[in-house]
């Protein structure tokens, strides 16, 4: 199927039992088993069968079904929100004493897990500069197990070479990971690209209306578990397959941590990603418009939107993404206090901390989701104290740009 049909078909042909067109939700902890026997069996695999919506649940089946689909991946396990999605897909693959190489510039919650918490358990992580690609090649050695990147970061919008961090992640032996949240994979399949392993906040852009927190992995299929430095997994593949990382981690590192998702919010997702291709088609065309009007603002003083024709990133976004940047950009006005009154008088963006929603979203990083951080650490990550992160959402863009105008005059205006 194609994009547009995949969205509101794909991984769910109906329900055989009541004829219901649209995903079911099965708002169940547990599943009843007629024998002592047939229960035993489904916990042993001899026999498939749902045992408990911590480990699979149907509405979240459909769910994983329909993103695998989308990625054109090999399978899903879906997560209860995006750190939890990236956090067991890297457990799966480290140990104490392993390193990672990761890019500059990502999401600040991605940043603390594997600067705070991973290091706890002996994982160490060096980050590094997409622009030049040669600096994965450097930083690995013989203790990394993971390259870890995005494929536009948040907020420094970097875009990587992903194709050539593939090849140097195969190269090595290791599996290459890529987070798809702000492209989706309406716009980018990593897959395709090389990528192994994708991971996703199924609350952004998939979900599109800020209405539930999810996460996904999806095992794009091009790595070969049977030769990697991954002990448990190789075993495995002896038995399954590809499928030794999807099974290793629902088995084991999903069912040990628990971070499932609510089949409430499996249904909500489902609901998003029927109108995804469209929405995101006008989210790039709206972030593209803004990026320009804010760029030709004469008291705007500067616009980071990878789809610019003036971004060092311009070439790699029309090489990899057909010249569609998503929906994310950021910019400044010079300090902290004219970004805050900016901020202050919007009228119809919201000030929130989230992305992708169909509404127009505003946030000072600095001083919210990178708070914890310090000077330095701001600085390595693209943070300023002037900086607005804008997701641009999918109103028509007339109304977006009178208030982006209105707010920016406000936050000049002689007091």
């Amino acid at each position: 199927m194609k994009v547009d049909t995949l969205a509101i078909h794909g991984g769910f042909a109906g329900d055989g039992g009541s004829g219901a067109s649209a995903v079911p939700i099965c708002q169940t902890v547990s599943y009843a088993y007629k024998t002592a026997q047939a229960l035993a069996d489904a916990f042993a695999g001899r026999s498939p069968g749902y045992i408990y919506t911590r480990i699979a649940n149907p509405t979240t089946t459909a769910l994983e079904s329909r993103l695998t689909e989308f990625e054109d991946g090999i399978g899903c396990v879906a997560t209860s929100s995006g750190m939890a999605a990236i956090a067991s897909a890297v457990m799966a693959l480290v140990r104490a004493g392993d390193e990672i190489v990761a890019a500059a510039g990502i999401f600040g919650g991605t940043v603390s897990l594997f600067q705070n918490t991973l290091t706890r358990f002996g994982v160490k992580t060096t980050f590094v500069d997409v622009a030049d690609t040669s600096n994965f090649a450097d930083a690995l050695d013989d203790k990394t197990k993971l390259i870890f990147i995005e494929t536009i970061g948040n907020p420094r919008m970097d875009v990587p070479d992903i194709p050539a961090i593939a090849e140097i992640a195969h190269r090595a032996g290791i599996p290459l990971i890529v987070d798809n949240t702000v492209t989706t994979p309406a716009v980018f399949k990593p897959g395709e690209f090389g990528a192994d392993i994708v991971v996703h906040s199924t609350s952004k852009f998939i979900n599109g209306h800020g209405t539930a927190i999810g996460g996904a992995i999806i095992d794009a299929g091009n790595y070969n578990w049977r030769e990697g430095p991954f002990d448990e997994i190789k075993n495995l593949s002896q038995r399954v397959g590809q499928l030794a990382f999807l099974w290793y981690l629902r088995n084991v590192i999903y069912r040990d941590l628990g971070g499932c998702p609510a089949p409430m919010n499996s249904f909500l997702l489902l609901q998003g990603l029927e109108t995804l291709p469209g929405r995101m088609a006008k989210h790039c065309e709206n972030a593209e418009r803004l990026a320009q009007f804010l760029q030709a603002h004469p008291k705007v003083s500067w616009v980071n939107y990878p789809g610019l024709k003036t971004s060092r990133f311009h070439d790699r976004v029309t090489k990899l993404f057909a010249g569609r940047a998503s929906g994310l950009l950021t910019f400044g006005l010079g300090d902290k206090e004219k970004a805050f009154e900016f901020i202050d008088s919007l009228k119809l963006a919201k000030n929130l901390a989230n992305l992708g929603d169909a509404k127009t979203l505003v946030l000072h990083p600095a001083s919210t989701i990178f708070g914890e951080f310090d000077a330095d650490e701001l600085g390595s990550m693209g943070v300023t104290a002037d900086m607005v992160r804008v997701s641009v959402g999918i109103e028509d863009f007339e109304d977006i740009k009178a208030d982006f105008e209105q707010a920016i005059e406000r936050a000049f205006k002689e007091k």
